[in-house]
């Protein structure tokens, strides 16, 4: 019984540490502490999505860096509600196990007493037959039957058969009441053996229950100590990875810096295509007029292509149908700099190695890699509908063309891959009119 108390003591000292001194937790408690952990799990996946979709600006160890603290974050929350669950389990476990000693207690003393009693009543039982045993070799010594007649037959005269009497008659209620006290201590003790039998028997049950909940109780308190070691793990690299982050803000604007510069560069180039095209197109148109012709090239063609879907301008680039879209165009919150930037495409799920395929007749300006754009892929699609028209499939792995190629749509372009400044692998998909990206969701029909 002791060593139960004692590992109860040592529970009692442990668990404290594991709550971080908050009362005992109900269960309303714990089912509002959950709920809050898995908003707060939600909130931290969203914000993880958020950032693979932003981190394309990133690569290296800073992007690795992000993408492990959003793994944390999101696994922060469901780590502290495993640590409320077993505190709380732990703490039920210790208040049953308690309350299981407190019973064994109980039922150890009750025993204690029922044999101190029994010996009590052995003692008296055998005082009681040592006397009667007395009594009998008395009256076996004097060799006097102690009835009445015998009284009367012996008396001398009347008075001293009143008084002869009167000691005999006390004598024998004196034996009665002996022989009374003496059956009465018998029936007494036999109940009490059977008491005690069944106490020793609860006894041993309540012995064995309270052993198996130490254990439950030990074995939950392991669990929370585990959860609760889980819970510092995550918040110390949260707090380093955090801190690796911030001191790595020049890495981050050098990257994006990389990233503006080669999308100026391409936008140069494209503006020098787009320029070149106008001169030849009004050099043609010069020269249509000057042979008396009309018409010609006016605009450019805005023919669907096969497999587009209907109205869209592109057939589908990738080898999911439908089109399956991981991130959108437009203005994202650049997750080191803290400030808008704008997704000048579309990410479409393509695994790696899957193939790419142009999403519209053309002429391929280039197939290279490209800085933060990695293996790109750019086709003109000439004019349609009055203006510029182009295309280009980035972070790709292998190129299946190459500059100066005229594709036509559905064609293989090459394979899906992870490389320049991206997350995993997939499709980026720009599409660009008079030079400037645009969405391309509606030219995908999407």
């Amino acid at each position: 019984m002791r060593a139960l108390l004692a590992a109860l003591c040592a529970l009692a000292v442990a668990l404290p540490a594991l709550v971080a001194g908050s009362a005992p937790a109900t269960a309303d408690d714990l089912s509002n502490r959950r709920a809050a952990a898995e908003q707060r799990a939600a909130a931290a996946e969203e914000r993880a999505a958020d950032l693979a979709e932003a981190i394309e600006e990133l690569s290296g160890e800073l992007a690795a860096a992000l993408t492990r603290l959003a793994e944390v974050e999101a696994q922060l929350p469901v780590a502290q509600a495993a640590l409320d669950a077993a505190v709380a389990a732990a703490q039920a476990a210790q208040r049953e196990a308690e309350i299981l000693a407190a019973r064994l207690q109980a039922a150890r003393d009750e025993e204690a007493a029922i044999t101190e009693q029994i010996a009590v009543d052995d003692a008296r039982e055998q005082e009681i037959r040592g006397a009667i045993g007395q009594m009998a070799r008395e009256a076996y010594k004097g060799g006097r039957d102690v009835s009445g007649m015998s009284v009367m037959l012996d008396a001398e005269s009347s008075q001293d058969f009143v008084e002869k009497y009167g000691l005999v008659s006390t004598a024998l209620r004196t034996q009665t009441q002996v022989l009374d006290e003496l059956t009465a201590l018998a029936a007494k003790n036999r109940n009490a053996q059977a008491r005690q039998t069944a106490v020793r028997a609860k006894v041993d049950e309540l012995k064995v229950a309270a052993d198996a909940k130490l254990a439950e109780a030990r074995e939950a308190q392991r669990q929370a100590e585990a959860a609760k070691a889980e819970v510092e793990r995550l918040v110390a690299e949260q707090q380093q990875r955090t801190a690796d982050i911030e001191s790595r803000k020049a890495e981050a604007q050098a990257q994006v810096a990389a990233n503006d510069a080669e999308r100026a560069a391409v936008a140069g180039e494209l503006a020098a295509i787009i320029e070149a095209q106008r001169v030849q197109r009004e050099k043609e148109e010069a020269a249509r007029r000057a042979a008396g012709q009309t018409g010609g090239g006016g605009g450019g063609g805005s023919a669907q292509p096969g497999g587009a879907r209907p109205g869209a301008l592109f057939a589908n680039p990738t080898a999911h149908n439908p089109i399956v879209v991981t991130s959108e165009y437009g203005n994202r919150l650049h997750p080191v700099l803290g400030y808008w930037r704008l997704h000048a495409g579309i990410d479409l799920r393509d695994r790696c190695g899957e193939p790419v395929y142009a999403g519209r007749d053309g002429t391929v300006q280039w197939a290279r890699h490209r800085s933060g754009y990695g293996g790109q892929v750019m086709i003109d699609h000439g004019w349609v509908n009055g203006s510029s028209l182009m295309s280009s499939y980035n972070h790709m792995s292998s190129f299946a063309v190459g500059g100066g190629a005229n594709v036509r749509a559905g064609q293989l372009l090459g394979y899906a891959g992870n490389t320049g400044t991206s997350a995993a692998c997939h499709l980026h998909f720009e599409v660009y009119v008079n030079g400037a990206t645009v969405n391309p969701r509606s030219y995908l029909g999407l």
